[in-house]
């Protein structure tokens, strides 16, 4: 549900866990136009979401840069080639717009509706001062299952930067080097490839408000493009060693390889630590590193605790 806001989303088929879904009307697949363009036409389907589903904090719980809700209502989400759009019906009642059968392809594990997030809420329920209230002011709040690649350079890209010039670089790279789709309302540019971002010229990357981080953007792409580093093999490691992996990579310290891992690889007993998240450790747990008690949810409690630091 949504806590005083329009509500939104997608599913495929019931989800005992965080909704179920009616299929309604089908319309088509992708369909190329020209060299550099691609359209796209729906299936649009009925869902209903169960479980706690705020769109509004999850577009600004600071673990997604490129959703946004647009000027029809709907909320649009991203993640590799796929285009999502959902639009809240009210009383957790959604219609979503989708390629035929990536709801449950791409879109469920995106919102991770297989875990129930109002159970975990109350399981951690009861704890004193800020943990309680990070839990109850964020609920709603989902971590999603985002695309690994993206995720690796947008989190390089996010290095002492805020969360509206993320935005900013990330789309920008998106318009400047993605393929761009014809959704039928409105053109939208997809995440280049690591491909199209080792072919781009410093000086074009640079335009992109990258900075000193170029240089490191532009050795990811070309390992990933290359094969040198596969980021479908790092899926099969275990936490440490994904770690280790990812900080082998030219600009990748801890912080954004623990990103890389709880929001790519949805390795939610990592919780990353940046400013944010240092200074509520300072300031709400005197010095003490909480997230430990959490184990397999770290990285979950760290998205609530995040949220509430930087909103409440």
């Amino acid at each position: 549900m949504q806590t005083g806001r329009e509500p939104r989303c997608f599913l495929g088929k019931e989800c005992q866990a965080a909704g179920c879904i009616r299929l309604a009307a089908v319309v088509s697949l992708w369909k190329r136009k020209g060299n550099e363009e691609m359209e796209m036409n729906w299936i649009t389907q009925p869902i209903q979401i169960k479980d706690d589903f705020d769109l509004d904090k999850i577009l600004d719980s600071g673990q997604c840069f490129r959703p946004c809700r647009v000027q029809s209502g709907e909320y649009r989400f991203i993640t590799g080639s796929q285009l999502l759009y959902l639009r809240p019906l009210g009383e957790g009642e959604y219609q979503a717009k989708c390629a035929p059968g990536e709801w449950e392809r791409t879109w469920r594990p995106y919102f991770d509706l297989e875990r129930s997030y109002g159970s975990l809420r109350r399981r951690w329920a009861g704890q004193a001062g800020f943990a309680q209230q990070a839990l109850d002011y964020g609920q709603g709040i989902r971590v999603l299952r985002q695309d690994p690649w993206e995720m690796l350079i947008t989190f390089i890209l996010s290095q002492r930067k805020s969360i509206p010039a993320i935005r900013t670089g990330v789309e920008l790279l998106a318009e400047r080097f993605g393929q761009v789709v014809d959704t039928g309302t409105e053109r939208v540019s997809l995440f280049p490839s690591p491909a199209q971002l080792a072919a781009a010229a410093e000086s074009d990357l640079r335009d992109c408000g990258l900075g000193y981080r170029t240089r490191y953007i532009q050795h990811a792409a070309q390992a990933v493009a290359s094969g040198a580093l596969d980021l479908k093999s790092l899926a099969l490691l275990p936490d440490e060693t994904l770690l280790a992996k990812l900080m082998e990579m030219d600009g990748v310290g801890k912080k954004v390889a623990n990103c890389v891992a709880l929001f790519g690889y949805g390795r939610t007993a990592l919780a990353p630590i940046d400013v944010w998240i240092a200074r509520l450790i300072q300031e709400d747990f005197d010095g003490q590193d909480p997230f430990p008690q959490y184990g397999a949810e770290a990285g979950i409690l760290q998205q609530y605790f995040f949220y509430y630091k930087r909103n409440g």
